[in-house]
């Protein structure tokens, strides 16, 4: 950590977790034990986050497109976070994380819903740390539900069509009161976004690690971090203009 400038850190980081399954085939296991150990690099990143100093953190938990895995597989991803939420509320009660949901309640099932909101509620008010987990999520489903609501809006009155904007149109999103998407950190060395935050995907720096998501802890995370420290974010502009601020 003593290679990182704080004062170059990301406001926002979200990561895809992949390669749990390649993870546990290496070892001649069944998939289910590399999201068992998966979860332990959730809680690496999370407490490496936390100490760092990154306000937001957004994890892809569960894709709308994960529903067509084999049942059990499905059935074990939701036993597991249910009881990850259950054994991690103690720490994160007493570290002031919040935590949030991006994504659409329904389909969860409910027993992990009921808990999973508790969670949320609890933390509600905290501001050392927010981390989003994205569950039953999918980037082009959330950018259809952010235009139906707008629509709604405009149809009762509240908006007028002609005030759309991006920034308007930013507010409707799961993201609405969270900083812009800084860094994308995919684990496993794929290459593609997978449906993941694809509005806020526009000007984030991507990490792309071969590092398959159980194997990847602190020391991977503060890598990815000094690498985009390395980074010259433009945002469209040339590096001349960029160094004279």
């Amino acid at each position: 950590m003593d290679r990182l400038d704080p004062n170059r850190l990301p406001r926002h980081v979200a990561i895809i977790m992949d390669g749990n399954g390649r993870w546990a085939k290496k070892r001649l296991l069944n998939r289910v034990a590399g999201h068992e150990e998966g979860t332990e690099s959730v809680r690496a990143v999370i407490e490496t986050a936390r100490r760092v100093g990154i306000p937001y953190l957004t994890l892809y938990a569960f894709s709308k497109e994960n529903w067509q895995r084999p049942a059990h597989e499905v059935q074990a991803l939701w036993r597991l976070l249910h009881r990850f939420i259950r054994s991690e509320r103690p720490q994160l009660l007493e570290k002031q994380i919040r935590v949030r949901h991006f994504g659409d309640p329904e389909g969860i099932p409910e027993e992990v819903y009921a808990e999973f909101s508790s969670l949320i509620q609890e933390t509600a008010g905290f501001d050392k740390l927010t981390v989003n987990l994205a569950l039953n999520y999918g980037g082009r489903q959330e950018i259809l539900r952010a235009a139906a609501l707008f629509a709604e809006d405009v149809r009762s009155g509240r908006r007028k069509a002609s005030e759309l904007s991006q920034e308007v149109f930013q507010g409707y999103l799961f993201t609405a009161d969270t900083p812009e998407l800084d860094l994308l950190i995919r684990t496993s060395g794929e290459c593609r976004v997978s449906n993941f935050l694809l509005w806020q995907l526009a000007y984030a720096e991507i990490h792309i690690t071969e590092t398959l998501w159980p194997d990847f802890r602190e020391p991977q995370f503060v890598e990815a971090l000094i690498d985009y420290q390395r980074r010259e974010r433009r945002f469209g502009k040339i590096s001349e203009q960029v160094s004279r601020g």
